[in-house]
Parts: C-alpha cells; structure tokens; sequence
C-alpha cells in the first residue's frame, strides 16, 4: 500500500519528537549525576576543613622565610622588598618588650602592633575548638594542640618567639568575647608550657574577641572562632 505524503509527514514529526524526548532524558541523567557528584565533593571538603593539622603542616607554615643567597658576578635577579634595619630593630625591641607579659596587661595599642606584625610574619589560623563558655580545650581538638606542641619543639622552630592569638566569632559583647578569647589563649599556652616544656615567655597570648574576625560576611560563621599562631622570627640570644 502506498504512503501518502502526510502519513511520511507525521512519522518525521513523530520520529523528531522521540528523538527530542530521549535527548531530554539524557541531560537530565547527567544533571543529576553532576550535582550528586557536586553533592559528593562539597562533603568531602568541609570534612577537611574540620580535620585535625599535622605537625609537619604547622611545620611549613611557621618556617621563618628562606633569605635569598647571594649573587655572583654577573648575576642578577628581579626587584626584591628590602626590610628597612631600623623598622627591623624596632619590631625586635617591641617583641623583646612583651615577651613574659600577662595576655590582660596588654593595651589596645600594643594589641594592633602585634596584629600589624602578625600579617607579614609566618603564621597559622587552627581552628581549635574549646568546652562551651569555657577555656577547656575540647578532646576534639587536643591532636591539633599536640602537633603544634611537637612542631614548637622541633630544631627548626625552638626558641623563637611565638603569637599566640585567640579570636571569637560576633555571639555576644565585646568585653565577652575579649575575655574568653584571652582566657583560651592562655589555655593553649599553659598547655604548651606544661606539656612540652615550652619557655612561657616564648609564647606572647593576646585575645582579640570578635574584632578581627576571618570572614566579616559571616560572623557567627565557626571559622571566626580560632587561635592564631605567628612566629615573630624574633629568637632569644640564648637559642641563636
């Protein structure tokens, strides 16, 4: 039997809109494949992001910066940052000057001097959780107080000068929250004096409560609550 033209038609039609109908499907199964993956992978970070740090970790973020070795004839190389000796002695006679200091005799002045130092030093945010409206250190986050006991300790690190900052995120008020970072700085050293036998004037606590918090966009985020670590690269004359 014969086919007429609008019967081959219809069958064109209808074979286009099958054809449509299995392309749809098709992205749609890859959709959900990529947001599951997304999903996954999303997961997986912020398991990270609450994982314990290593000793070697605390290790390479503390290293005092390599100074670059000397040029030989006919050498050159591109422009570097030169430290102003004189800016160098006087942030050397500060540290001096607050080394063995109580974290509360600290003024809000000598508080940002050690802030302004802290941004081009070597240093290390851990996110170390404590017991609620206390200064106990959760067992939680005892591994990461551990490691940064051994890395304090190690040959490449002893001696120096050490911030050891404690900061809130935004829950209640100023004064709260700039004795509670204070009380959790001193935790952490107290822990470290005790432990590792590290020379307390070695580790310079100051808190900072909820003025300097790491993400402004989100106060109440957990990331805010943390202890920062400097290492001043400041040593005392008896561990040169």
């Amino acid at each position: 039997m014969s086919t007429t033209p609008h019967s081959e038609l219809s069958k064109s039609m209808m074979s286009t809109s099958t054809r449509s109908k299995l392309k749809m499907r098709t992205l749609a199964a890859m959709l959900a494949l990529l947001t599951m993956s997304a999903a996954l992978t999303f997961g997986y970070g912020a398991a990270l992001a609450g994982d314990n740090v290593t000793e070697d970790q605390i290790l390479k973020a503390l290293a005092p910066a390599k100074k670059p070795p000397p040029l030989t004839r006919g050498l050159s190389i591109g422009p570097q940052t030169e430290t102003d000796p004189a800016a160098s002695a006087d942030e050397g006679k500060f540290v001096q000057t607050i080394r063995g200091r109580a974290t509360r005799s600290l003024s809000t002045s000598e508080r940002e001097e050690i802030a302004t130092i802290a941004k081009t030093k070597p240093n290390i945010d851990l996110e170390i959780t404590f017991d609620y409206n206390s200064a106990d250190i959760s067992q939680k986050s005892m591994p990461s107080v551990q490691a940064l006991g051994r890395a304090l300790t190690s040959p490449d690190l002893k001696g120096s000068t050490f911030i050891v900052a404690g900061h809130t995120d935004a829950a209640g008020s100023e004064a709260y929250n700039q004795d509670l970072s204070e009380r959790r700085a001193d935790s952490i050293k107290q822990y470290l004096v005790t432990k590792y036998n590290i020379s307390g004037p070695d580790l310079v606590t100051v808190g900072y409560g909820k003025s300097k918090l790491k993400d402004p966009s989100r106060p109440m985020a957990e990331v805010n609550r943390r202890v920062q670590v400097v290492n001043t690269e400041n040593k005392t004359a008896a561990s040169k």
